[in-house]
């Protein structure tokens, strides 16, 4: 379980601004932080590393005290046990695949399973390879095992998956998703991607501005239910679920989400990641596979 309730200065393009938060994360839960840029989720983030001191508050896991500005407690940042991955993958690149993973590891009996997670995320072959002759998906599989080897805690993701091209951001999700599926792993993951948020979390924050000013399940906090009206857009299929005989489809359309109802025949085909036209016919939708 983390609790903390922290206030801290920033400086965004707006002006001053305090990130002021308040709230509590069950021990093994995968929640998303939202928001536009500024609004203070990459301050969160590393203030909960250790990596930025907070102006004051408390933070604690698992019943640890890792910050308190009352008590003059600031656990370093080595004592935390976080695993980070940052949207640049920030991978040493003088070293080898292997030798970024062996230098992740602070206890030498750790070594021993780099060659189990290199097989299991797919880099069997790379072992040699410096992180310029690997693509950018690659870079952050190795990225993802150097911030679980040593066994944190906490997984910190910092729009990992932002800079990857749809393929490589799919594959991706899917490691993440098996990875805490096997882990169960305390996981916070910053992002702007909805789809991305809907396939990979369960619960979402939304920070504006330095507060949080909406929380719940992804359908709770972005779904609008107030749609109608004639239309045509094209969307990526982020949610399939049936009802009945229906299939219901959550649907990301740029910054959007809505829900529509599919008929067996139109989901012939279509999977989540699926990019589909969403089209009006005397007042009914249709889905088409785009």
């Amino acid at each position: 379980m983390i609790k903390l309730r922290i206030k801290n200065e920033m400086h965004t393009p707006q002006g001053k601004e305090w990130l002021d938060l308040d709230l509590s994360i069950a021990k093994g839960e995968f929640i998303t932080l939202f928001g536009q840029s500024g609004a203070g989720k990459t301050t969160f983030l590393r203030i909960l590393a250790g990596l930025t001191q907070p102006q004051e508050g408390f933070i604690e896991v698992d019943g640890e005290i890792w910050f308190d500005s009352q008590k003059r407690i600031n656990l370093p940042i080595q004592q935390r046990k976080t695993g980070f991955i940052f949207q640049e993958n920030c991978l040493f690149p003088h070293m080898t695949v292997r030798e970024n993973l062996e230098y992740a590891c602070a206890d030498k009996k750790e070594q021993g399973s780099i060659e189990e997670w290199i097989v299991a995320m797919g880099l069997k072959g790379l072992e040699g390879q410096k992180p310029d002759k690997i693509s950018g998906g690659q870079k952050q599989r190795v990225a993802l095992i150097r911030a679980l080897i040593s066994r944190p805690k906490i997984l910190l993701l910092d729009e990992p998956l932002s800079d990857l091209d749809m393929n490589a951001r799919l594959k991706l999700q899917d490691e993440i998703i098996r990875v805490y599926q096997k882990t169960r792993i305390t996981t916070v993951l910053v992002s702007h991607d909805l789809a991305e948020v809907f396939r990979l979390s369960k619960k979402v924050f939304v920070i504006e501005r330095g507060k949080i000013t909406k929380s719940g399940s992804p359908s709770e906090v972005f779904v609008n239910n107030d749609l109608s009206g004639k239309f045509k857009f094209t969307g990526e299929i982020i949610e399939i679920q049936k009802d009945g005989v229906l299939n219901i489809l959550t649907l990301s359309i740029g910054n959007n989400i809505t829900k529509v109802v599919a008929s067996d025949e139109e989901m012939s085909g279509l999977t989540i990641g699926s990019r589909v036209i969403v089209a009006a016919k005397a007042f009914n939708p249709i889905i088409l596979k785009a």
